[in-house]
């Protein structure tokens, strides 16, 4: 078997639209990673007690 020891080359338009596709991906899951840490730290903090009952169950009737 013969081993080809040229490698195929991107032109210079095909090597730049690359580059902008790997930079938008880039940024794409730089956003992604920002939201779910900002969903995970949302979920974490305990949400403000916005019931102003007096702690009093009204479910059920006591008779």
């Amino acid at each position: 078997m013969t081993e080809r020891t040229d490698s195929p080359t991107l032109t210079d338009r095909a090597a730049a639209a690359r580059r902008e596709r790997l930079e938008r991906e880039a940024e794409a899951l730089r956003a992604n990673l920002r939201r779910r840490k900002q969903q995970s730290r949302a979920r974490s903090t305990p949400a403000p007690d916005t019931d102003k009952s007096d702690g009093r169950d009204i479910s059920c009737n006591e008779r």
